[in-house]
């Protein structure tokens, strides 16, 4: 088990550096550059507000996007540190660059309480590089910066990157409140879940979720299949899907997942078909055995809300990921809206497996603590359930010395 920050606090943090790894990705609007959604940075408050009440020195660091491995203003963090200020209480100054000369000046100047946003990791292209010695160059600077490391962005800690992996292995560290509770939960969700476990998988790609499925079947009660990737198991039972998104060659995988699992695939019994991708177009429900061949399913069908809600009605254990449809768009909310009302109202656990997930709860103006969790990390969450091994979960269990 990694260390904890109640650990790290017992031992005392006044006048001390801590780096902390936060998960900063918010989305902006294109055009204004404004936070549409500040979900994550609100889950990083806990971690930095109990450092800052301890008089530690906070130095935070964090991604936003894909940059190219340069400096680029579309991507700077210069909107998260206005936001994290207004949210904290404090100002929070954002240093020029990662962990270059006004990194170290602005650290080295940080007063107990103090916070400092670096600017993006990802401008430094070691961040993300696959050459050890190129991570570690950079995550001798970060750690230059503090005394100690707590890793607070788990929805980076299936990435072997610079910034999560190298710096633990450089510094004292400890998992942060939001890592603990993620891992709180999903532990809950692996190691004998009360039943009956349902799962609810949405999304565009069987293949992107093909690993988590076969993971899972064997120890869920229920699978419950929507959003674009229900197309290539209705194709793999016969049905035409006229030009709905489909991977062909996916389609042979999802028969035999239908001829092994029985019963507890569960899928769609009609769907919300379409003209083409847009708000603004003609829309009919219709049964999954009749779609036109020149419409595309973008939502599930209100018969499937009604079938995936009973699935769900009796259910003590339940994790979702993936929309059901293109909820960013107003004609295909309905399904997604059906879905995540039925989760909510779930009589155990609920869990809302981040992402797409995250953002229609949010978008969608539901009840954030009608769920039991929300996670910050979609796909940290499905390597977890998949079983596979998260490097920043890994060198946080090698135990650091505060």
């Amino acid at each position: 088990m990694a260390r904890s920050l109640d650990d790290l606090l017992a031992e005392g943090v006044s006048g001390r550096r801590v780096l902390v790894r936060a998960d900063l990705n918010v989305p902006l609007d294109k055009q204004t550059r404004a936070i549409t959604d500040d979900g994550r940075i609100r889950a990083s408050l806990p971690t930095l507000q109990a450092l800052r009440e301890a008089g530690a020195r906070v130095v935070v660091a964090a991604h936003l996007g894909r940059p190219k491995g340069a400096p680029d203003p579309k991507y700077s963090l210069a909107p998260v540190a206005a936001r994290l200020g207004e949210l904290l209480g404090t100002e929070v100054p954002l240093a020029a660059d990662v962990a270059g000369d006004d990194a170290v000046a602005r650290a080295g100047a940080l007063g107990d309480g103090d916070v400092l946003l670096l600017e993006n990791v990802r401008f430094e292209a070691a961040e993300t590089s696959k050459d050890d010695a190129e991570r570690g160059a950079l995550a001798d600077r970060l750690a230059a910066l503090a005394d100690v490391y707590v890793d607070d962005a788990f929805g980076a800690v299936h990435r072997k990157h610079a910034s999560v992996y190298d710096v633990a292995l450089r510094l004292p560290h400890v998992a942060g409140r939001l890592v603990a509770a993620e891992l709180e939960v999903l532990t809950r969700l692996t190691t004998d879940p009360e039943r009956p476990y349902v799962v609810v998988l949405g999304g565009s790609k069987v293949s992107d979720k093909l690993a988590v499925i076969e993971a899972l079947l064997p120890k869920v009660d229920r699978l419950l299949v929507g959003g674009g990737m229900c197309f290539t198991f209705l194709a793999a039972q016969g049905h035409g899907v006229g030009t709905s998104l489909l991977e062909a060659d996916q389609v042979d995988t999802c028969r035999r997942l239908l001829a092994e699992a029985g019963e507890r695939i569960v899928l769609p019994v009609d769907v919300v078909a379409a003209s083409a991708f847009s708000a603004d177009a003609e829309t009919s429900v219709v049964e999954v055995d009749a779609i036109p061949d020149d419409r595309m399913g973008l939502d599930v069908g209100p018969r499937t809300v009604e079938a995936f809600g009973r699935e769900l009605a009796d259910a003590r254990t339940v994790f979702w990921n993936g929309p059901m449809g293109v909820f960013e768009l107003a004609p295909f909310q309905a399904g997604t809206r059906g879905v995540a009302e039925a989760v909510a109202a779930v009589d155990g656990l609920s869990v809302v497996g981040g992402g797409d997930s995250a953002a229609a709860v949010r978008q969608l103006g539901l009840d954030e603590s009608a769920y039991g969790h929300i996670s910050t990390g979609g796909g940290a969450s499905l390597e977890y359930l998949e079983g596979r091994e998260l490097p920043g979960l890994t060198v946080l269990a090698d135990r650091g010395e505060g």
